[in-house]
C-alpha cells in the first residue's frame, strides 16, 4: 500500500459523515469515524467489512513510514505517538498502538488554523488567564476533551497581544501558530527533543516568558515546571484528572511522602489558575464544553497547604469565588440547561454534585412556570381519624 493510497483512504472517510474528529482502525471491524462522539462505520470501495490483522497493520506501518525512531518506540513500549499531515485536507495526531499480538490505529483531526477564545466560545475568564505573567496554568480533562484546543486558544490571544518568546513542548505538533506579536518556537517530541523534562530543562535556557509542555506525564517534568514557575515563567500544560481537587492531589501523589510539605508549599505559590473541561452531548446534535475554573486567593492556598477537609473544599471556594471569575461545574451545567443546550438527563449525569444541579433546575424550572415534580394528586385523607376510632 502507497503513501497515495493511503491518503485517499483517509481523504474519504473525512468526507463520509460531517464533524468527524477521530478515524479507527481496529482488527475485526470496519474502517470506523467518531462524528459527534459516536463511532460510525464507513463503506469504501473496495469494502473493507472486517479488517483482518494484516490489513490493518500495513496501515499503521504506512502511517509510521519507515521512521527508525517510530519503531523502535512501538517495538518496545507497545505504542508511539506522531503527527500526520494529508495535504491540503487536515493535519492528525495519530496513535498507533498493539493489541492482542495486533496494530490498531487512532486518529485525532487537528483545525486548520488555531481558533480565539472568542471562537471557542470559552468563559471570559481565558482572558483573564492571559494576563498572567508567571507561575502554573493547568488545563485537565479526559481524553479527548479539547484541552489542548483550549491552550491553543490561549497561545494565540498573547500572540496577538503581546511582545513576548513562547516555547512549546509537544507531542506531536498539534496546532501551528504564526508569528504575529509573540515569537513563537515550537519543538516536537522525537524531532527536537527526548522527553518533556529534558525539553523543559533546555527551555529554561532558551530566556522565554511563556513555556507550554504538552503534558505533565512524571515526577521530573512536575518538578521542573514549578521551577520554572518560581523563576518568573509563566508555564502552561495538561493533565488527565476530572476536577481541580483531584488535580491537586495528582500532582502531589507524584512524589514521595517526605516531600509532600515542601511541595505543597511550592504548588500554593505557583499555581495560578486550574481549568477542567468535560464535553457533554449537545440537543441537536454535536457537544458542547463545561468548565471548572479555580483561581488562586488565601482561601485556595491554604487548603492546596493543608488539604481538603468535611468543611472546606475546593468545590465551596469555586461555587463562593464566581465573582472573580470561578465556575463550577455545575453552575456551568445548569447554564447549559437554562440555554437549551442539554437536556435535563444529560445536566445530572455529568453533574459533579447531583443534588445542587437538581435543585437549579428546578429554579429554572419554576421561573418558566413549568412542572418541578411529576408527583400529581395528592389530597388530606379525611376518613384516617374516623377509621382510627
Amino acid at each position: 500500500m502507497r503513501k497515495q493510497q493511503i491518503d485517499n483512504i483517509l481523504g474519504a472517510m473525512l468526507e463520509s459523515f460531517e464533524d468527524v474528529s477521530d478515524i479507527n482502525i481496529t482488527v475485526d471491524k470496519p474502517t470506523q469515524v467518531e462524528s459527534s462522539g459516536i463511532l460510525k462505520p464507513v463503506s469504501l470501495k473496495p469494502p473493507f467489512d472486517r479488517l483482518t490483522p494484516f490489513q490493518a497493520e500495513i496501515f499503521a506501518l504506512n502511517l509510521i513510514n519507515n521512521d527508525r525512531r517510530l519503531t523502535k518506540t512501538l517495538l518496545t513500549e507497545g505504542s508511539c505517538d506522531f503527527s500526520y499531515q494529508l495535504a491540503g485536507k487536515a493535519r492528525f495526531r495519530v496513535n498507533v498502538f498493539s493489541q492482542k499480538g495486533c496494530y490498531s490505529v487512532a486518529m485525532r483531526q487537528l483545525p486548520s488554523r488555531v481558533p480565539t477564545i472568542e471562537e471557542m466560545k470559552l468563559p471570559a475568564t481565558f482572558y483573564k488567564m492571559t494576563e498572567e505573567l508567571n507561575g502554573i496554568i493547568l488545563v485537565t480533562g479526559a481524553t479527548g476533551t479539547g484541552k489542548t484546543t483550549s491552550l491553543a486558544a490561549f497561545l494565540n490571544e498573547i500572540n496577538e497581544k503581546k511582545s513576548v518568546h513562547v516555547i512549546t513542548l509537544e507531542d506531536p505538533l498539534e496546532f501551528v501558530h504564526s508569528q504575529k506579536k509573540a515569537t513563537f518556537n515550537q519543538r516536537e517530541m522525537g524531532a527536537d527533543f527526548d522527553e518533556f523534562s529534558s525539553g523543559l530543562r533546555a527551555a529554561l535556557r532558551q530566556a522565554p516568558k511563556v513555556i507550554l509542555v504538552g503534558e505533565m506525564r512524571d515526577r521530573e517534568t512536575v518538578e521542573i515546571g514549578l521551577s520554572a514557575a518560581e523563576t518568573g515563567h509563566l508555564v502552561l500544560s495538561t493533565l488527565h484528572t476530572v476536577d481541580a481537587g483531584q488535580t491537586i492531589n495528582r500532582v502531589i501523589g507524584m512524589f514521595e511522602q517526605e516531600e509532600e510539605r515542601q511541595i505543597r508549599l511550592r504548588l500554593a505559590d505557583t499555581v495560578r489558575w486550574i481549568v477542567c473541561q468535560r464535553l457533554l452531548p449537545k440537543i441537536g446534535g454535536g457537544r458542547v464544553a463545561a468548565f471548572e475554573i479555580l483561581g488562586s486567593n488565601l482561601r485556595v492556598k491554604d487548603l492546596i497547604l493543608h488539604g481538603e477537609t468535611e468543611d472546606k473544599t475546593f468545590y465551596d471556594i469555586i461555587e463562593n469565588s464566581q465573582a472573580f471569575g470561578m465556575m463550577s461545574f455545575d453552575h456551568c451545567i445548569a447554564g447549559h440547561y437554562k440555554n437549551g443546550l442539554i437536556t435535563e438527563e444529560t445536566a445530572m449525569a455529568y453533574a459533579s454534585q447531583r443534588a445542587a444541579v437538581g435543585r437549579a433546575i428546578d429554579a429554572i424550572k419554576a421561573a418558566k412556570g413549568e412542572k418541578t415534580t411529576s408527583i400529581e394528586g395528592l389530597k388530606i385523607d379525611e376518613s384516617y381519624d374516623k377509621s382510627f376510632k
